[in-house]
């Protein structure tokens, strides 16, 4: 999809630099992509603990002990 933005210029040639990306397009698109990335982890840390389903860390310890000396 073809938009239009006004980008400060320092911080798209920030942005080419530490992505190392050679064209605007791809810094952007990069740029994008890690916020998108950060904001899904985000989202799963507040997720952990919220459901019933999942083991805690000690029950994986303890079933694999278990399962060792079965």
């Amino acid at each position: 999809m073809k938009t239009t933005i006004d980008i400060p210029e320092a911080t798209l040639k920030d942005a080419l630099r530490l992505s190392g990306a050679k064209t605007k397009r791809a810094a952007v698109v990069h740029a994008m992509d890690e916020f998108i990335r950060r904001k899904r982890m985000s989202e799963a840390v507040n997720l952990l603990g919220q459901s019933d389903t999942f083991r805690s860390h000690d029950d994986l310890i303890k079933a694999r002990l278990k399962h060792r000396t079965a």
